[in-house]
């Protein structure tokens, strides 16, 4: 008898999960991950954006300066074609390589500068379309090499992401975008472009430039509007990778802001400190005024160290009742005044004078006390 035993196989499913300690992400991302992710080159970027805009750019400066280009190509053609009999005609002279030379310059610089204002005119609006799109912080981190780009398991996840994805439907999008514009440009004008061997040939050079730069501008209408979808696109999809989980948000407030812990130890401590030296100075005090169980102030009053009482020592609750065990094992008078105790404890801190408003409510406190002992 033959025991057949499915086929398991284990897979990991953090795989498939977002990257990230702490589960999914779920919380917005901080100012200072977005911070940190700008220094490393990481923006919501499209590349479509430039691109259209310069495709665009360039197919209006054609239309504006399609007779002037014409014409300055014109003069050049003819220039060179002009030296042609002159060069046939030359003899092998020990100088004729330097006039070859010469001519080539010549021509090169010439063309260089008929095609240098599409050049800047490029540069100019492919850099504003960044700027609009990331702002000004440059950055040359992006170009530094990572290792972590090796990883095999990276970059399959790469090639399968939602990136990729969103790129190749772009890609289709464009060649079918094309496809229609060239179809509904040309479908019209079949008859032209029959009679193009039939007319002079700047004519026919000037029709047939007319119409690829009608078909182009139109062509850079339809990637503009593209460009703008895939900007939000991306600015969606950068907003959505930056978001953190709850682990994160936690590690980053750690090392930003301190451990909570060790935070909440260090104010501890200071807060035992400080009450250790309220409880050294709570001797000197004259009165403990008391709630009588919730609050107890210790007052002094010293015409010459100031000029009204001040707060020796004053306490809450368990605070409260080590005040008074404290004030009953040096012999310090206790008073109990409900309102008088619950507003010094919360206008007065420990040093500072009472307000004018409590000289009376204290002066006759201390005259009960100073009666009792016996001060004058």
């Amino acid at each position: 008898m033959i025991i057949t035993e499915p086929l398991r196989l284990e897979y990991d499913l953090q795989f498939f999960a977002k990257e990230g300690p702490g589960g999914e992400k779920t919380e917005e991302p901080t100012s200072k991950k977005l911070e940190d992710a700008r220094k490393e080159g990481q923006v919501a970027k499209s590349q479509e954006f430039a691109q259209s805009f310069t495709l665009l750019a360039m197919f209006i400066l054609l239309r504006i300066w399609t007779g002037t280009l014409a014409a300055q190509l014109g003069e050049l053609f003819n220039g060179f074609y002009g030296r042609i009999p002159y060069f046939v005609k030359l003899n092998a002279s020990e100088d004729h390589h330097k006039e070859y030379s010469t001519l080539i310059t010549m021509g090169l610089l010439r063309t260089m500068v008929i095609i240098l204002p599409f050049l800047l005119a490029g540069f100019a609006v492919s850099f504003v379309a960044d700027l609009v799109q990331v702002k000004w912080k440059p950055t040359s981190k992006p170009l530094k090499p990572k290792f972590s780009k090796l990883n095999p398991i990276s970059g399959i996840k790469r090639i399968f992401s939602v990136n990729k994805l969103v790129e190749l439907l772009k890609s289709i999008l464009k060649l079918v975008v094309i496809g229609i514009v060239i179809y509904n440009e040309l479908k019209d004008q079949w008859g032209m472009l029959y009679v193009l061997y039939e007319i002079p040939m700047m004519q026919a050079i000037i029709m047939a430039g007319q119409l690829l730069i009608d078909i182009g501008m139109k062509i850079a209408l339809v990637f503009v509007a593209v460009a703008f979808a895939d900007y939000a696109f991306q600015k969606w999809k950068f907003h959505e990778d930056m978001k953190m989980t709850k682990q994160e948000v936690k590690e980053e407030y750690k090392s930003s802001e301190g451990d909570p812990a060790i935070k909440g130890k260090i104010r501890q401590r200071m807060q035992e400190a400080s009450r250790r030296r309220m409880m050294q100075s709570l001797p000197q005090a004259d009165v403990v005024i008391t709630n009588p169980s919730h609050y107890a102030v210790a007052l002094r009053y010293d015409k010459d160290q100031a000029e009204a009482p001040f707060v020796v020592a004053k306490g809450a609750d368990h605070v409260a009742l080590k005040i008074k065990e404290a004030a009953k094992e040096h012999k310090i008078e206790i008073v109990e005044n409900k309102p008088l105790a619950r507003s010094l404890y919360a206008n007065v801190d420990i040093g500072e004078e009472i307000p004018e408003e409590l000289y009376v409510a204290v002066a006759e406190v201390l005259a009960i006390v100073y009666k009792r002992t016996g001060r004058a």
